[in-house]
């Protein structure tokens, strides 16, 4: 079975095994590439300790060198390169007490979590594969390395893991390894909020979001994300809705930045610009985490009427809250996070004017570089309730979108920033500095959102000194 290693990974490994070491690529990046998978990163494991690997290479970064790994730099590119190492033991369930060097490579594979990221391999001697990576990887199974227990008392992580390379590749997850993940579970306590907030990142951004359903079967959930199990036990029942809660928010989320889902209801509506967008990998994970929480104050804002309809009044406002904290909890940075509430707050924003008045207001009241992402949420949103009004609301959508591209074509104001006075200009004709300042620019920004042809120094300067 044969792998084209990228060449300076080839001469890293060809270097070491020149001197008398053993060297391979491991791993996810063999895992990859036996999938037809672009690697995302090329890792390497020698026997060379890390002092050993300084020597034969003419720049190196003692990245994590008390744990065995050097970072070898070529042509400013840098590929880690970490000694066989065997973990000692676990006390804390997140990281051994110490690290031992050795010079065999199956025991530096048996540490590793899953048997298809415990394969290993280089030129001279092909894969080596001791745990039967292979077979899993034809079988589309997650499969532990050794006992499931003892790799997740090892690093309850990787409980999470699990779900979330089954997410990523579509696989199952071997039945004992779902067993102890359950038993387990509790440990992810432990974990850090970074570290669960970059597995459940990559399990929402993968084309299996729907794993996070096989968590919460599995008891996984509630110690990483208890409102998904609040969310699935929620109904919906009115005009609006097929789905509960957590249903309707997980066909949201696998909508959000794909077209080929997209199109599967809203074909038509290409020409509309509603697929037209390419979006960043922080774009979308800012996306899939606003469509992960839109209702996610559904299950506290519930009211049935005596005719037995569901509705759920205030949830944009509430949820918005309820993303707030959930975002702080997972240590997101501010803008990601200022973002998706914004989003969330503004979900079912569609009551507004038809009009380019009344899209300019409403661009002003949500900010212009929210309008773009608001239409993505929304079309994940429209396209995961009731079928039978998705048509209406699609319409709905394609009008807003219009109007929206209208006004960004004729440049209209709708910000302050945008607004052909400010204050030092206000001042010069005579209007006093202090809060008055502000309330007159508002007054004028007003002007300009009911009538954009006012946007000049000149008129706006007029109108302020018949104001003041």
């Amino acid at each position: 079975m044969k792998i084209t290693l990228p060449e300076k990974v080839n001469q890293i490994i060809t270097t070491l095994l020149s001197h008398g070491y053993e060297a391979y690529a491991v791993g996810g990046c063999v895992r990859d590439s036996l999938l037809g998978r672009e690697a995302d990163d090329w890792d390497i494991t020698t026997s060379a300790s890390p002092y050993e690997v300084k020597e034969l290479f003419r720049r190196t970064i003692d990245t994590g060198i008390q744990h065995g790994t050097v970072t070898v730099m070529l042509d400013k590119e840098g590929f880690e390169v970490t000694t066989y190492r065997i973990d000692g033991e676990y006390e804390d369930g997140r990281h051994p007490k110490e690290v031992l060097f050795t010079k065999n490579l199956e025991e530096d594979l048996r540490r590793r979590d899953f048997t298809i990221n415990a394969m290993a391999y280089n030129e001279q001697t092909g894969l080596v594969d001791i745990f039967g990576g292979v077979n899993d990887l034809k079988s589309g199974i997650i499969r532990c390395v050794g006992v499931a227990q003892e790799r997740f008392e090892e690093d309850a992580l990787r409980i999470l893991r699990a779900y979330r390379f089954s997410a990523q590749l579509g696989f199952e997850i071997e039945p004992e390894t779902r067993k102890a993940a359950t038993a387990l579970s509790k440990n992810l306590r432990k974990i850090s909020a970074e570290r669960i907030r970059t597995e459940l990142t990559k399990l929402l951004l993968s084309k299996h979001p729907d794993r996070l359903v096989w968590a919460m079967e599995d008891g996984i959930t509630p110690e990483f994300l208890p409102e998904w199990d609040a969310m699935w036990k929620t109904s919906q029942k009115n005009q609006n809705h097929v789905y509960n809660v957590g249903e309707h928010t997980l066909y949201a989320v696998k909508y959000i930045g794909d077209p080929a889902q997209q199109e599967t209801i809203a074909r038509e509506l290409s020409e509309g610009g509603f697929l037209e967008k390419s979006w960043t990998k922080k774009e979308i994970t800012m996306l899939r985490y606003a469509a992960l929480l839109h209702d996610v104050s559904k299950p506290l804002v519930k009211q049935v009427k005596e005719n037995g309809e569901e509705h759920f009044p205030g949830h944009a406002k509430e949820s918005a809250k309820l993303a707030k904290t959930l975002m702080h909890r997972l240590k997101f940075d501010n803008e990601t996070t200022d973002m998706v509430v914004r989003l969330v707050a503004a979900h079912n924003e569609y009551e507004f004017e038809k009009t380019p008045t009344g899209m300019r207001k409403l661009m002003h009241r949500l900010g212009p570089d929210l309008m773009e992402y608001l239409w993505e949420l929304q079309l994940a949103d429209v396209l995961s309730q009731h079928p039978n009004g998705i048509r209406a609301k699609l319409d709905i959508l394609a009008e807003t979108k219009r109007l929206h591209k209208e006004v960004l074509q004729r440049g209209d104001c709708v910000s302050l920033k945008e607004l052909a006075v400010n204050g030092r200009d206000l001042m010069e004709i005579g209007i006093a500095p202090g809060r008055g300042i502000g309330e007159e620019l508002d007054r004028l920004l007003k002007a300009v959102l009911e009538c954009p042809e006012l946007n000049q120094k000149e008129k706006l300067l007029a109108l302020a000194g018949n104001g003041k």
